[in-house]
């Protein structure tokens, strides 16, 4: 199976999964369930989860024990994207191609749809907690501590992100918002799935430097492809972050400094992997798809 059938598998796996927690009763809040699920569901590349997985599978096969994980996580995610493209932080219109959800909805139920989302990634990972056993505690309490902090990382980048438009800054405090706002979770994923399948502290170190250094490069290509992207291809406008004075690698080094960093700190993270040999394959190659993306 070549890199794209993979992937596509990885993703209808995951769409299969979210759909089990998409509430569909007939309620009072039925709206605002269906704010929900119109951002979970709306596509995307499921990176997120994708990694969760995948960095299991270096160590494991039974991928069930890290499904809740990977849920969760994309349900965060979600909630980042609904509250990022509201009016008082990016504004934008579109998102996957589709509407935002505040202009589906309205600002009000947007702003709830992404709280419930958060909300629930915490529902879904407590649920796992109480049916686990003893030997299996310890590390998920590990993890609901690194969730929690990574979450909390990734909101303090993205109000960093907003505060400091249209201010000149330094390569340290852009790096520490791209650190924060997008790497902090994509981190996250990678050492959720390789504590969940019991990997030593020398290799869980291993795969955090390679997360820095993807979570980073995904970063950086959005900088690039909001300068030089296809609307069409992208599902939402170019341009937006240099009309907001957005902090962006691109406004820092210029689109060829910008297309040189991401290039060496993606061979970086493949480098990181080479101890794993062929077993790797598939991360290596989602190190070059972030590197390639053209959405």
């Amino acid at each position: 199976m070549d890199f794209k059938e993979e992937l596509k598998k990885y993703q209808q796996q995951i769409n299969q999964e979210l759909e089990k927690y998409v509430k569909k009763q007939k309620c009072s809040e039925e709206i605002l369930n269906r704010a929900m699920e119109y951002s979970l569901m709306a596509g995307g590349k499921r990176l997120r989860p994708i990694l969760v997985i995948a960095t299991y599978q270096l160590f494991k096969n039974d991928i069930e024990k890290c499904i809740p994980y990977a849920v969760a996580i994309e349900m965060v995610h979600n909630f980042s994207l609904i509250h990022d493209d509201l009016p008082a932080i990016d504004n934008d219109d579109f998102r996957h191609g589709k509407l935002t959800n505040h202009k589906k909805f309205n600002e009000a139920t947007a702003i709830l749809a992404g709280d419930g989302l958060l909300n629930n990634a915490y529902i879904v990972l407590s649920k796992d907690l109480m049916h686990s056993d003893s030997k299996e505690l310890p590390k998920k309490l590990k993890i609901l501590k690194e969730f929690s902090e990574a979450t909390d990382r990734m909101i303090a980048g993205e109000y960093i992100d907003t505060e400091l438009e249209k201010q000149k800054i330094t390569a340290e405090e852009l790096r520490y918002i791209h650190t924060n706002k997008t790497g902090a979770l994509l981190k996250l994923c990678v050492r959720m799935g390789a504590i969940l399948a019991d990997c030593t502290d020398q290799e869980l170190q291993k795969l955090s430097n390679y997360a820095d250094k993807i979570g980073l490069a995904f970063q950086i290509k959005d900088d690039i492809l909001s300068e030089e992207g296809n609307e069409e291809i992208l599902g939402k406008p170019v341009g937006n972050d240099k009309e907001q004075g957005k902090c962006t690698y691109v406004s820092q080094y210029g689109l060829k400094g910008a297309k040189e960093i991401l290039n060496k700190i993606t061979e970086e993270a493949i480098e990181e992997l080479e101890i794993y040999g062929k077993k790797a394959e598939f991360l290596k190659e989602l190190a070059l798809y972030i590197q390639n993306r053209n959405k």
